[in-house]
């Protein structure tokens, strides 16, 4: 599946497979040798409670503990699965409630996104005073004059490598359209530029809010994928609402 063409594989796990190793995740999501993906995106056992456990696993068989635009995609299978139009995901960042919102569209609340450091001293070419973040996953987020400006292939890698960060970090990089408006890229870990990042989207409205460039609760991101619709809730936590598109289907 794809939300916003950040492309997944699901595999269904609930019916005893074996559990998929590093090596087979990074050859899954290798488009040379798999069948290409961004993630692959384990459905296990609830754990919680929810109706299925969401595993998370980057193209270099990390795991992960959040992806907004993976669980948005899975809600959509398993509400055609179970006949329901809203559901309860477990996951390592904790339970995420979706709910169909008419057509391919989707919406996931996630969150609570903490503040680590306001105005981050790190910089790389026009990256300057960032914001770091957490939303499950660890973001930090710059603003920019000219989006469309920045070479973020080079200057993205030095911020996610910094010792600051033990464990990466996605990098977004931000450009106000007007108060209720960003455009936004993302340099995901573990090291690409994404179409989409739904946790990107999130925490860039958050931190555009917090630096006073933004105002409401209701934000609009632009991603090189498509758009989401961000809602920042009073308790900290944020509703992202978008499309999702069934690509095809196999066996591993």
């Amino acid at each position: 599946m794809q939300g916003l063409r950040n492309h997944f594989v699901f595999v269904d796990r609930r019916h005893g497979a074996a559990p998929l190793t590093p090596a087979e995740i990074v050859r899954i999501c290798d488009v040379h040798e798999g069948v290409g993906a961004e993630q692959v995106i384990t459905i296990d056992p609830p754990r919680n409670g929810g109706y299925a456990f969401m595993g998370i696993f980057n193209t270099d068989g990390t795991e992960a503990q959040a992806c907004g635009n993976a669980t948005r995609c899975l809600a959509w299978l398993l509400f055609e699965e179970a006949g329901v139009d809203e559901i309860l995901i477990d996951s390592l960042g904790g339970p995420l409630h979706c709910r169909k919102e008419g057509g391919p569209q989707v919406s996931v609340t996630l969150g609570p996104i903490t503040v680590d450091h306001d105005h981050l001293a790190l910089e790389s070419g026009p990256l300057k005073d960032g914001v770091a973040l957490s939303i499950g996953n660890p973001h930090a987020v710059f603003f920019v004059p000219s989006h469309a400006a920045v070479d973020i292939p080079a200057t993205a890698p030095a911020i996610a490598a910094d010792p600051l960060f033990p464990e990466s970090v996605n990098v977004g990089v931000a450009e106000v359209i007007d108060s209720h408006t960003l455009k936004l890229a993302v340099w995901e870990r573990p090291g690409m530029l994404t179409e989409a990042c739904g946790t990107g989207a999130c925490v860039a409205a958050y931190a555009g809010r917090l630096r006073g460039m933004l105002s409401g609760s209701d934000i609009t991101v632009h991603l090189p994928g498509g758009t989401l619709r961000i809602k920042l809730l009073d308790d900290g936590r944020a509703v992202m609402t978008g499309a999702v598109a069934f690509c095809c289907t196999g066996y591993v």
